[in-house]
């Protein structure tokens, strides 16, 4: 909803942008305390301070308005680094490159690297002198800093001589060459090499959405009239925390979603056979000390209530199961317990050996899935979290016939099989499986946590906001459900 990101949108609009300096110390330009400072042992000099504070709430003021006229397309506060990070940021962030224009009149150290409060906005060259005139409004010192390009070249000029160039991606490479090291001490160093390595793979345009789906077709109209929502049970066990995430969503598709814990079924006040759907939610079950989801499928197995509760719901035709995260490292457990599910594999450690929180993208493949009906073919952003999620088959067989219902993909939709595009290392950047008939399906990601587009960290402009891509992997269920 009109929320401003560092990422430059130069390359997405296919033209140049204007970069406008926001200064809040009105053209002073102090070094004192600067990580620059530090890095060349400079003492004595004088910190960056805001000696005008009602500048920056005029800035407060101005960026309401901005925002109200959607004028900015980026914005990134002045911090660590200075002016000249600022920028870079920025531009590695929109994989766009940048030619600034520094006055003559300050020194080009000063000019780059003191960190005075402010921030650089991103417009469109048509809304330079408006985006101007709103600032100055409010008695905010502005002045345009550049231009934002397509390409990959980074250009400072200061005064009439170009002072540095250099190409975005050898800039992106030394920026990141400090966590590089770290990470590859700490975590698997093939796979921060290959995190590394991807920072040059200029032919991956990162996250690309693709459907081929209309995601504003409610497949679910005509069951709105029913006057009885179905029932789908929300299980959780202690130490799950994705259930109102995951009931929001089945609720937003027209589901009656049910707070059901296992102690629930394990003490026989609920057998689960007053629920069309089950879904087992995300988090840290019995704080994975068993291994991921395996004390909670323990505790399904081996309880006297509970192991027939689940075969007769899991045996019944006309009923879904969902498991997402920790909820699909409990259910690959059950698989003997659950029709057609024999081949599902385990999920291991992930292969960068630490937990994986980070936007992924999905293809949507064909299978006989239900709650993926009709989304074949469609690339999706989707939030990942887990630390064990890299699937391990039981047999060859069973990796031959394991019923794959979705995968990592990299920009250009080819299967991710390097690190972070493929964030676990499963094989083929398998993720998703289903069973024969198509009622259980088992996801390692979280679509519950996007199926808003709004709730995603970014999403392509013209995406409607509340009904997102991943809602129809709910309204899929209701559908199934049919009349109720």
């Amino acid at each position: 909803r009109h929320t401003w990101t560092p990422a430059l949108k130069a390359p997405e609009h296919g033209q140049p942008t204007t970069l406008i300096h926001v200064d809040l110390a009105d053209g002073r330009c102090r070094t004192g305390g600067s990580i620059a400072a530090q890095v060349i042992g400079q003492v004595g000099a004088t910190p960056a301070d805001l000696d005008r504070p009602e500048a920056l709430v005029g800035l407060f003021h101005a960026a309401r308005i901005l925002r109200d006229e959607q004028r900015v397309l980026a914005w990134h506060d002045i911090s660590d680094g200075g002016l000249f990070i600022t920028v870079l940021e920025m531009a590695f962030a929109g994989r766009a490159g940048v030619s600034l224009s520094l006055a003559p009149d300050v020194p080009l150290f000063e000019s780059l690297f003191a960190e005075e409060p402010g921030g650089v906005l991103e417009v469109r060259s048509g809304d330079v002198e408006a985006t101007l005139r709103t600032l100055r409004d409010q008695a905010v010192t502005a002045r345009v800093l550049g231009t934002a390009t397509t390409g990959d070249a980074c250009i400072i000029q200061h005064g009439s001589e170009v002072v540095f160039s250099g190409s975005r991606a050898g800039l992106h490479r030394r920026w990141a060459e400090t966590s590089y090291q770290m990470q590859a001490l700490r975590d698997d160093p093939d796979c921060a090499r290959e995190a590394f390595d991807s920072i040059e793979q200029a032919d991956d345009p990162g996250i690309q959405p693709v459907l081929t789906f209309n995601p504003d077709h409610d497949i679910t109209a005509p069951f709105v009239g029913s006057t009885t929502r179905p029932r789908v049970a929300i299980l959780r066990e202690q130490g799950v925390n994705g259930q109102l995430e995951m009931a929001a969503a089945f609720r937003a598709a027209g589901f009656d979603a049910v707070d059901v814990h296992m102690s629930d079924i394990l003490r026989g006040h609920d057998d689960l056979s007053h629920y069309v759907g089950l879904a087992a939610c995300g988090g840290f079950s019995y704080g994975d000390v068993l291994g991921a989801g395996g004390g909670w499928a323990a505790a399904i197995r081996f309880h006297p209530l509970a192991r027939p509760a689940f075969a007769r719901f899991f045996a019944r035709p006309d009923t879904f199961s969902l498991g997402v995260c920790n909820g699909c490292q409990m259910l690959s457990q059950l698989a003997d317990l659950i029709p057609g599910a024999e081949h599902w594999p385990r999920f291991h450690r992930n292969r960068s050996d630490q937990f994986e929180a980070r936007v992924s993208q999905l293809e949507i493949l064909e299978s006989p899935s239900v709650l993926l009906s009709g989304m074949a073919g469609s690339r999706l952003p989707v939030a990942v979290a887990h630390g064990e999620g890299r699937v391990v088959h039981r047999s060859e067989e069973s990796a031959a016939k394991a019923l794959v219902a979705a995968r990592y993909v990299t920009g250009t939709g080819a299967v991710a099989t390097r690190y972070p595009a493929n964030p676990n290392g499963s094989p083929e950047g398998q993720t998703a499986f289903t069973t024969t008939d198509g009622r259980a399906t088992i996801l390692m990601p979280h679509p519950e946590r996007v199926f808003r587009s709004l709730t995603n960290s970014w999403v392509p402009a013209d995406w409607p906001m509340d009904s997102g891509p991943w809602l129809r992997l709910f309204r899929n269920a209701r559908a199934f459900v049919g009349e109720y």
